[in-house]
């Protein structure tokens, strides 16, 4: 074998080896992930599916828009995606339409089928005055030991963005439980914008599950920083606060890097060996932060918190895991791009994430289960 034979083998080999290296910087990050071959988008617009709104009264074309920003949830050997959808209304103005909640399953993780109708949306119930006209958002779930589901999500009213909960045994039949800081301390947050709500979890027995560290479930929420929040029934939540009564970020935008313009919770995190794990989604400002991804470009992220003490932030990544790379992850309501991460689930071995992307469609990339 000649020199040059070798030169022309090992080389591939070393930038193969290269590029794995930057996707999985540290030794505690989930992954690394790697798109499908010929990846194209798992779930997207279609205009043959009516839904007969019980607010206006009109049938409705609801997710002839956009279908994005998924959650995902292991149930019955199947995937199960809980994306959000708005009907086209003749613009692209974001914030501008009515989102609603559809399903979809798969026995893969990779090829889905969908219902016909959303299964969560605005109504003529006690949640109403926060989720009409803008409707439900943006959703993550978790399910506890004992098999009930729990979705956050965003109420949106076109005046205040608020994070609720809801829950279900069977992801058919909801109970929304409402705004999660409208009863604390009379509602000292209730007006105060929220979203983004991520419930750490733990895998047992080849199975994601809420976990509860010092006796109680914490969720890591918000935008533009991230901020904690402590329950004991996964309902019914308190906001961490300092000395002084103040809420306390522990996860803020850094000026230099990729998440230099914001950062905002992820899918559910997952305690491991190492500490919790917490993926997160991140906005580049250009002008302080990395310039060849441009403005408002979304990407994710990593960060490392104590097992112990979950407000403890023990290390981060310098450089974003995934970010817009392919046609679908840049075309859209958010031309700027996004890979929006979600949804999270442990199946068949391998960890699949869901991802929105720019605002229009659904993603997944996986990894294996090391």
């Amino acid at each position: 074998m000649t020199q040059n034979t070798i030169k022309s083998i090992l080389i591939p080999v070393i930038l193969l080896v290269s590029q794995l290296t930057f996707a999985q910087q540290k030794s505690w990050m989930l992954g690394p992930f790697e798109r499908p071959k010929n990846a194209h988008p798992i779930i997207s617009p279609i205009s043959d599916t009516d839904f007969l709104d019980p607010m206006s009264g009109k049938t409705v074309r609801w997710e002839s828009m956009a279908t994005f920003n998924p959650a995902a949830i292991v149930k019955d050997g199947s995937v199960h995606v809980l994306y959000r959808a708005e009907e086209k209304l003749g613009d692209k103005e974001i914030g501008g339409h009515t989102s609603r909640l559809g399903m979809a399953t798969s026995a893969d993780g990779f090829a889905f089928k969908r219902e016909k109708v959303p299964f969560f949306y605005p109504q003529e119930d006690s949640q109403k005055e926060f989720e009409w006209t803008g409707g439900t958002e943006d959703p993550r779930i978790v399910e506890t030991e004992d098999g009930l589901f729990v979705l956050t999500y965003t109420q949106w009213n076109r005046d205040v963005p608020r994070l609720a909960v809801a829950t279900s045994t069977d992801l058919k039949t909801w109970e929304k439980h409402g705004p999660i800081f409208q009863a604390w301390k009379d509602g000292k947050y209730h007006n105060t914008e929220s979203k983004s709500g991520a419930i750490v979890t733990e895998l047992k027995n080849g199975k994601l599950l809420a976990a509860k560290i010092n006796g109680k479930y914490w969720m890591y929420y918000g935008v533009p920083h991230i901020w904690l929040a402590t329950s004991d029934d996964l309902v019914n939540w308190i906001p961490v606060e300092n000395h002084e009564g103040n809420r306390v970020p522990v996860l803020s935008p850094r000026p230099g890097f990729f998440d230099s313009w914001l950062v905002e919770a992820g899918p559910p995190p997952v305690l491991t060996k190492d500490g919790i794990v917490v993926l997160y989604n991140a906005g580049n400002s250009q002008q302080v932060g990395v310039k060849d991804l441009g403005n408002r470009v979304y990407t994710g992220g990593q960060a490392l918190f104590d097992a112990a003490e979950p407000w403890k932030l023990l290390d981060r990544v310098t450089d974003p895991f995934i970010q817009p790379e392919l046609s679908f992850e840049k075309s859209g309501q958010y031309p700027e791009g996004t890979t929006f991460l979600e949804g999270l689930v442990y199946f068949q071995e391998k960890w699949l994430l869901y991802y929105g992307t720019a605002d229009s469609m659904v993603g997944v990339v996986s990894a294996p289960a090391n």
